[in-house]
């Protein structure tokens, strides 16, 4: 039977064993001290997070989706970073799916053993119509949670792409992946809590890849994500602001390209920056495969 207790994140951290005896500011301390370790070991597996970048966006081209898979915080985390993609890049919901094991109540209350179903990844992948343009990216930290290896096993057997992120060395389900990333972030400060540094590395690697793969699909000119969805009031403003930022006009003028370009950010830069109406700048994006960048310069 497989020892839990060899896995880094399971192991005891010697500097935090009297944790329960610590004054709030000293505990609170050797928290934050043991969170800067955290991006540099990030840091140590920026190679394979590209690898992983450059397969989602090659599958993108084809129409191919990217799907977050796990369960526990690790399913959580891949849910959150799913469901921030439309409002922040304007794709469709389906283009970024999260999936945790458990199902959507998983997401605020533990559906216990739903980890340990290694048939259940299968099934629940099939039910969105997984198929070989796809990338499935299983998130665990232990490495070897048999949910998240079974959908690395079933996306393989279907054709699509498989990245792995764990924070343990040598984990189990980095050999059942085409990408293995692994961050070793050690012992936590309460020892097994992986929704400490384990969580806060997989969070980092799922900010890193969509924003990187959303970057890298034209749905951002220069550091400004044009092609958010103005949602709300917030958003609406961010907008305006974004479209004053890419051409230089005030806000008021702005407004009045977006109210124009029915809303859209990147139609109504791409309006002001060639001088042409809402249609034309919809072609040249259209042309420019989304890039305001080439559309302005073609």
């Amino acid at each position: 039977m497989f020892e839990f207790g060899a896995l880094t994140t399971e192991a005891v951290d010697p500097s935090t064993v009297d944790l329960d005896t610590m004054p709030v500011e000293q505990l609170l301390r050797t928290m934050n001290a043991a969170d800067t370790s955290v991006a540099p070991a990030v840091a140590q597996a920026i190679p394979q997070i590209a690898r992983a970048v450059e397969r989602i966006v090659a599958a993108r081209c084809v129409s191919g989706r990217m799907l977050y898979v796990g369960a526990g915080t690790s399913g959580r985390i891949g849910v959150l970073d799913a469901s921030e993609c439309p409002p922040t890049f304007g794709v469709d919901p389906r283009e970024v799916v999260g999936i945790i094991a458990g199902g959507p109540t998983a997401i605020t209350r533990s559906v216990e053993g739903a980890e340990d179903d290694i048939d259940r990844a299968a099934v629940d992948l099939a039910a969105v119509d997984l198929d070989a343009n796809d990338v499935v990216i299983a998130l665990a930290a232990s490495g070897r949670t048999p949910y998240a290896i079974g959908a690395l096993d079933y996306a393989r057997s279907v054709g699509g792409g498989t990245v792995s992120v764990s924070c343990n060395r040598g984990a189990e389900m980095s050999g059942h992946a085409e990408i293995a990333i692994e961050i070793d972030t050690g012992p936590e400060v309460l020892t097994g809590s992986t929704r400490l540094k384990a969580g806060t590395a997989q969070k980092l690697v799922c900010n890193m890849i969509s924003t990187a793969v959303m970057v890298r699909s034209g749905k951002v000119y220069g550091n400004l994500m044009v092609d958010l969805n103005p949602s709300n009031t917030k958003l609406r403003d961010r907008a305006r602001r974004i479209v004053s930022e890419a051409t230089g006009v005030d806000t008021a003028a702005a407004a009045a390209l977006l109210d124009a370009a029915g809303g859209h950010s990147k139609t109504a830069i791409v309006m002001q920056l060639t001088g042409v109406d809402a249609d034309q700048a919809r072609r040249l994006l259209r042309d420019a495969h989304g890039f305001v960048r080439t559309a302005v310069r073609d």
